[in-house]
């Protein structure tokens, strides 16, 4: 059985759809990756936010510090989901335009939402795969 929580960044971002985290264990997903991103295929795989402490290789692939505000942030406060903080929802979950085609981190306070409305093992069974699809593909008037 998958650790849902472990595989959950404070901020909402599910780890177990992230390709980055999937392409451990997927040979094709990782060589069609690095080709993308022209690096190295031993510079795709991530093993989930918690498990790195929030210092994101795939951040610094697209040029970007990788050391995530909102880990260091949660870890400070000793909460672990960004919804449990009084100053929720705060400037570091802000939705931005910037990469938000390659990020789908404007997801995150909508999956905070629903992780404490639902539970994170019944948010990440019945909601995750579908809210990560649905930021890719969906129309601003539709609904799944």
């Amino acid at each position: 059985m998958m650790d849902y929580k472990n595989l959950t960044a404070p901020c909402g971002r599910d780890c177990f759809n992230c390709p980055f985290y999937l392409s451990a264990t997927n040979e094709q997903l990782k060589k069609n990756m690095a080709e993308m991103l022209k690096c190295s295929a031993n510079d795709i795989p991530c093993a989930g936010c918690r498990n790195i402490e929030g210092k994101c290789n795939s951040l610094r692939l697209y040029g970007f510090s990788g050391n995530c505000k909102a880990y260091t942030c949660a870890k400070e406060k000793k909460v672990e989901f960004c919804y449990e903080c009084s100053d929720f929802p705060c400037i570091l979950l802000h939705p931005l335009v910037d990469n938000s085609d390659k990020f789908p981190h404007n997801m995150k306070v909508f999956n905070l939402c629903k992780i404490k409305q639902l539970g994170v093992e019944k948010w990440a069974e019945e909601q995750a795969l579908k809210s990560f699809k649905y930021y890719y593909s969906g129309k601003l008037d539709s609904c799944f």
